[in-house]
Formats: C-alpha cells, sequence, structure tokens
C-alpha cells in the first residue's frame, strides 16, 4: 500500500484544462503537479470554429459555441458530459446565431431552470437558450442588434458584441458591444429566463468596450460605503473604465464612470496594442494585451490593482510567453495563471503570488494545435478554461 501511494498522490495534483482552437478541436489538457501539461484527449466538434467553453461544474456539462457563420442560423451550439479523467462525450447540438465568441449561465435561483446567454461578434446577436441542452429545441430568445450607421473605426461596421457578464445578483446580464460603443444591459426574469431590455451604458465614440466583470465590496468592510463596481476595457480606444454601479426601483441599472486610463506602462499602447480579455483574482485585475510585443517577440499581461474603495491604479505589465493573448484564466486558488495565446496557438501556465498578485515565472507550456498567423482573427487557440 505504501508503495501505491505516490501514484494516487500524482493523480490528485492533476488538473484538467480545455481548450478550443479554430482546427474545429475541443483538446482537453492535463497539468499534473503544475509543472508538466500534456494534452490527454482531442474531440472533433463544435462545428467549424470552436471559440467558446462554458463549465457547468454542478452537472459537468460543457457548452461549446462556434464562431462559424454570421448573422443566419448557421452556428452551433454543443453540450458534452465532462468525466474526471477530462473526456468529453456530445450530448446534444443545436443551431444558433453564427460567428458566437462566448457565454454564461444564468438562472437556476431556488431550483429554477438555467439558461445560456451567447454573445455573437459576427452575427450582432444575443442568444438564449433553456438548459439542459436539447436538439430539438430553438432558442428561447434572439435580440439582434442594428446600427443607423457605421462607428467611427473601421471595425466598427456593424454591432459586435464581444462578451455576456452576470452581475453579482445574477439578476442582470451585460453585454459590451465593440462595435456600438455600448453596454447592453438587461433584467433577468428569473421565471421564464426572459430578458427584459434596459438603458444601455453608452461610451464615447471609437472605443469598443471589448470585456469587463463586476466587483463588489466586503460589506464588513466598515471603512467604505458598500460599492459594487463595473470594470471593462475597450479594445479600440485600449482603456480601463470604471464605473460604481446602482440598482434602481425601476429595475434596470445605473452607471457613474469614476476612472478611465490606459493599463500600460506610461499610459499609452504602442500603435498596434489593444486590450483583450480582463480578470480578476484578489485585489488584482488583469488585462491581456495583444500586439503589443512588450517581451518581443511575445506580447504583454498587464496588471493592476485595486483598493478597498474600488479605485484600480496600473501596476506593471509580464510576458504573455506567446502572441495574441485572446484569452486567460485564474485558478481558484489563486495561484496560477492559464493564459491562451492565439497566433502561436500556446497555452501558457505561469505562476501568480497571491499576496502580492504579481504574475512570475512561467511553470508549463505547451503548443496545442497548429499556430495562425496574427493577421487571421479565425485561426489558431480560441479559448481556455480551467475544470473548476
Amino acid at each position: 500500500m505504501v508503495r501505491c501511494l505516490p501514484f494516487f498522490i500524482s493523480l490528485a495534483a492533476a488538473t484538467n484544462l480545455y481548450a478550443t482552437h479554430y482546427d474545429g478541436n475541443i483538446y482537453s489538457l492535463s497539468l499534473d503537479g503544475g509543472n508538466s501539461l500534456s494534452v490527454t484527449s482531442s474531440l472533433k466538434s463544435c462545428g467549424d470554429g470552436p471559440s467558446w467553453l462554458t463549465f457547468d461544474s454542478s452537472t459537468r456539462t460543457m457548452y461549446c459555441s462556434d464562431h462559424a457563420g454570421n448573422a443566419s442560423m448557421n452556428g452551433l451550439l454543443t453540450s458534452y458530459s465532462v468525466n474526471q479523467n477530462g473526456r468529453l462525450t456530445e450530448l446534444a447540438n443545436t443551431v444558433d446565431v453564427g460567428a458566437a465568441v462566448h457565454s454564461v449561465i444564468y438562472g437556476g435561483k431556488h431550483g429554477r431552470e438555467k439558461y445560456l446567454a451567447v454573445a455573437h461578434y459576427g452575427g450582432s446577436a444575443l442568444s438564449t437558450f433553456a438548459l439542459p441542452l436539447r436538439s430539438d429545441k430553438k432558442p428561447v430568445e434572439i435580440f439582434r442588434y442594428k446600427m443607423t450607421q457605421p462607428g467611427v473605426k473601421p471595425q466598427q461596421d456593424s454591432p459586435h458584441p464581444h462578451q455576456v457578464i452576470l452581475d453579482p445578483t445574477g439578476d442582470f446580464i451585460l453585454v459590451p458591444d465593440l462595435g456600438a460603443d455600448q453596454v447592453r444591459v438587461y433584467a433577468i426574469n428569473q421565471q421564464s429566463g426572459h430578458l427584459n431590455v434596459c438603458p444601455s451604458l453608452n461610451y464615447t465614440a471609437g472605443s469598443g468596450p471589448r470585456h469587463g466583470l463586476f466587483w463588489k465590496s466586503n460589506p464588513s468592510d466598515s471603512r467604505h460605503a458598500p460599492v459594487t463596481m463595473l470594470y471593462t476595457v475597450s479594445e479600440l480606444s485600449g482603456h480601463f473604465n470604471a464605473f460604481v454601479v446602482s440598482y434602481l426601483s425601476s429595475g434596470c441599472l445605473a452607471f457613474k464612470e469614476t476612472q478611465s486610463f490606459v493599463p500600460y506602462p506610461g499610459g499609452q499602447l504602442p500603435a498596434a496594442g489593444t486590450p483583450a480579455e480582463l480578470r480578476m483574482a484578489g485585489n488584482s485585475l488583469y488585462a491581456s494585451i495583444r500586439f503589443d510585443q512588450g517581451f518581443a517577440p511575445n506580447d504583454s499581461m498587464s496588471t493592476m490593482v485595486r483598493s478597498s474603495n474600488g479605485t484600480v491604479s496600473f501596476s506593471q505589465i509580464t510576458s504573455a510567453y506567446g502572441t495574441i493573448p485572446r484569452t486567460f484564466v485564474i485558478n481558484k486558488k489563486g495561484t496560477l495563471v492559464a493564459i491562451g495565446d492565439q497566433a502561436s496557438s500556446n497555452v501558457a501556465i505561469v505562476k501568480r503570488d497571491r499576496r502580492t498578485g504579481t504574475l512570475g515565472n512561467l511553470a508549463a507550456n505547451l503548443q496545442v494545435g497548429q499556430p495562425g498567423p496574427a493577421s487571421n482573427s479565425s485561426s489558431g487557440l480560441s479559448s481556455i478554461i480551467w475544470e473548476e
């Protein structure tokens, strides 16, 4: 029995991650001991361009969105069961609006039904589905977006929803729209799963809000009044924005901007540099920076520090250990960050200091699928998640 113990310790130390690639595969990865990363299996599924994964840990179900297609109903949404070894088994797939890039699970309060909301960048839409997913079920709702005229930047030829954000109460969904320079706001009907349209949060023309997150202060902190903040990064202007969030008697939200700055040394990005994803752990916020070549030939990760009253300040940049860090995730312990570098098509596992929030050395690195040219937004690695 004693001789077998190291084997069981090794199994316990392994962590599953999952990556999508525009080659049409979902890859299951295993991080063993924190420094050995390997591909354990791959599955050709989720349409022509798997772009985003959302994992429901309570049911061990994975949802994959397809980047292929456009505003027509020609994309795929697929669900999978996930076993303890990280292997995926397809459960159902259904037709969705094309060009999906992000999704989030909402609902489920008091035993009610859960739903999945999906943002469609090229499809200029938000769709919602009742869960569990069934192949014969159509979307619950589809919100199709239009603009009266193009925006001021070339990328703003049409509405481009890029993310779906759930607020801390679970009662509101926000959708950053890079094309329309606004964050669209919806109040959730918890009984039906339907979304009620609220007034949007509008940005300066040419901002291109891409990703965001909420933070709610600790109610036990007597030094400051309770506050809920929305933080966003804008792809086109390069800015980080902070807003105080108010919950109105009308059943909608109000926003007051408190900060706007470029999270980069000197407050200015290189000409081609753009923020992509935004994440938070502890008192630190992180934004991945694409096309800046801050650690040539690699791009960068920007670290910011949040004070107890919600104010954020820039701290430093560190290497993304690859090119075009489209996406990244922080493990629940806050000790590791998995960076999905799109063009170099690698997953870089970086150490994180829980006390200071500083991103440190490379713990593991693995190429997943084939690299893609930086000029092609529909090639290379598209997303990465932990199984947590």
